[in-house]
């Protein structure tokens, strides 16, 4: 388990580092940043590192909570890595937005719900097909 969060960990905070030094280079290649503003990136992989490699597999795959408090908690999670991503890429964006906390942590709710019953389907469908496999 300790391997796999591990493993998971690094692949999220490369990925994410890469793809947010893609978009900067992208949007605002002709800005100057200072050296300084490299740790936020470093922050910002840390926190999508630790949300989608480290939390979100632990509590979807070796958590035994029930659906819902794995929702909520997933959802909180989200919204609360994604305001502090936000916060370190720009404070005056994580201003700008923070009026809309609640309605985003309700929005989190329903597509992470949505996503749960989504994926609990396709699961038993294809546990099902495995079932009949082996009757046959």
């Amino acid at each position: 388990m300790i391997g796999n969060l591990k493993h998971s960990f690094f692949q999220v905070f490369t990925i994410t580092f890469l793809w947010v030094t893609l978009l900067l280079t992208f949007f605002f290649k002709d800005q100057t940043i200072q050296m300084g503003y490299l740790w936020n990136l470093a922050g910002i992989a840390f926190i999508a590192a630790m949300v989608f490699g480290v939390m979100y597999d632990a509590l979807w795959n070796y958590f035994t909570l029930k659906p819902i408090w794995n929702i909520v908690i997933s959802s909180t999670i989200n919204i609360l890595g994604g305001t502090a991503g936000v916060w370190l890429f720009s404070e005056e964006m994580f201003h700008f937005i923070a009026p809309w906390f609640p309605g985003m942590w309700l929005l989190s709710i329903v597509l992470h719900t949505i996503a749960f019953y989504f994926y609990a389907r396709m699961d038993s469908k294809k546990k099902a097909e495995e079932l009949n496999k082996i009757l046959k």
